[in-house]
C-alpha cells in the first residue's frame, strides 16, 4: 500500500526527529492539528503547509503530495542527487539507484557504464 499524505508526514517528522510541537510551532498550526494530517482527519491540507512542511525535512512538496516517491535529500551528496534525479527521469535507468544513497557520483557513473556495456553484450 502506498503512504498517504499523512504517513509521509508522520515518517518525515520521525526520520527528522522532531515532535508535533515542533513541526506545527515551524507551520504555524497547533501539534493537534499535525496530528489530525498526519492521521488523515484533515486531507485538505493548505499549500502553504505542505511548502512549510517540504521545507523542514528538505523534501519537494510533490514528495508529500505523493507526486513524487524520491525524497531529494535522499542522497548525501548534491552532486550525486542531481546526477541521479536525470537518471530517475531516464527510461530503464530509474530502478537501478534507489539503493545507492551513499555511493559517489564517479561509482554511480562506473555502474551506469558497465550496465551499458552488458547491455551491448547481450544484443
Amino acid at each position: 500500500m502506498t503512504p498517504n499524505k499523512g504517513d509521509k508526514i508522520k515518517n518525515l517528522r520521525i526520520q527528522n526527529k522532531m515532535t508535533l510541537e515542533e513541526v506545527g510551532n515551524r507551520i504555524g498550526v497547533s501539534k493537534q492539528t499535525l496530528y489530525k494530517y498526519e492521521n488523515n482527519i484533515i486531507t485538505n491540507i493548505p499549500s502553504d503547509k505542505i511548502e512549510g512542511l517540504a521545507k523542514i525535512f528538505n523534501v519537494s512538496p510533490a514528495l508529500i503530495m505523493g507526486w513524487d516517491d524520491t525524497p531529494k535529500e535522499y542522497y548525501k551528496d548534491a552532486e550525486v542527487a542531481e546526477f541521479t534525479e536525470y537518471l530517475r527521469t531516464r527510461p530503464g535507468a530509474r530502478m537501478l539507484f534507489s539503493a545507492a544513497k551513499d555511493i559517489s557520483k564517479e561509482d554511480i557513473e562506473k555502474a551506469v557504464e558497465y550496465i551499458e556495456l552488458l547491455k551491448l553484450k547481450h544484443k
